[in-house]
């Protein structure tokens, strides 16, 4: 299964970019990843660790300290790094590379990815969550054109509408591996466990949409409002547009692959549930 979603995701890939010519060289691949913060956001991929088990009804406190030790090992940093890497060296081209590096090493660009880096690794989520609420219901009762601004710079950053399907798709991966390890007793068929995803998409979608408003009102709020509309435009240009939806695809391929791992995993932790 592996081993062909990461086909799927290099196809997808190379639809997005139109790669033909040769992709860049790893060490300037390297300095992409620090760069445009890339590597930071992989590495961000381990906290989402934590909500795992619940997919599968579980909790993470049920297993300790031992859960920790696993998460932490299986979405090793070096790892996801490496994969990413891979897979930009075959679809990442140095037109794309080199606009968006242009960008981020700018003033700016620089500024706006130690920002992003912070709120990649903030350990607490609630907190960022209710502080990013308040910001937004700050600019909406004061009709700020900043609000319109940050959805402009979400829209773009996501541009092909990739999160839904692509949260599905790492929801079906982990549940099936989980259950082909024996971790739980799935009691339907992969048809009917993606339609029943599925029909909870518009929930999914919304909750989505309003958790990028707020991380990014919670992000962004050190900068201007020109600031951020600055960011939305370069985001908007059909150049970094492809290096985003390039982006999104790997990390959530990497996303999916470390979660089957980590399905495979946990078999040494708890006994077998139904779902």
């Amino acid at each position: 299964m592996i081993a062909l979603a990461r086909s799927l995701t290099l196809a997808l890939a190379l639809a997005i970019t139109g790669a033909a010519a040769q992709a860049a060289d790893r060490a300037r691949l390297e300095e992409f990843l620090e760069v445009t913060g890339f590597d930071v956001a992989l590495e961000s991929i381990r906290l989402s660790a934590s909500s795992a088990p619940q997919m599968l009804g579980l909790e993470a406190d049920d297993f300790g300290a031992q859960w920790t030790v696993l998460a932490d090992n299986v979405f090793d940093t070096d790892t996801m790094h490496d994969m990413a890497v891979d897979i930009l060296g075959e679809t990442l081209e140095d037109d794309l590379l080199d606009h968006a590096m242009d960008f981020y090493a700018s003033d700016l660009g620089r500024r706006l990815v130690i920002a992003e880096n912070d709120s990649h690794m903030e350990d607490d989520s609630d907190t960022k969550t209710e502080a990013g609420q308040a910001i937004v219901e700050g600019l909406v009762r004061i009709g700020s054109p900043r609000l319109a601004a940050l959805k402009r710079m979400n829209q773009a950053s996501d541009s092909a509408g990739t999160a839904v399907r692509a949260i599905q798709e790492v929801q079906v991966r982990f549940l099936l591996a989980a259950a082909g390890a024996g971790v739980i007793d799935l009691k339907m068929e992969e048809p009917d466990l993606r339609e029943a995803l599925r029909a909870d998409e518009d929930a999914l979608r919304l909750s989505i949409s309003e958790g990028a408003l707020t991380g990014a009102a919670y992000t962004y709020q050190a900068f201007s409002d020109a600031e951020v509309l600055e960011y939305a435009k370069a985001l908007e240009d059909p150049k970094m547009r492809k290096v985003y939806d390039l982006m999104n695809a790997v990390q959530y391929e990497i996303m999916a692959n470390r979660y089957e791992a980590l399905a495979a995993r946990m078999r040494d932790l708890q006994p077998t549930q139904e779902l």
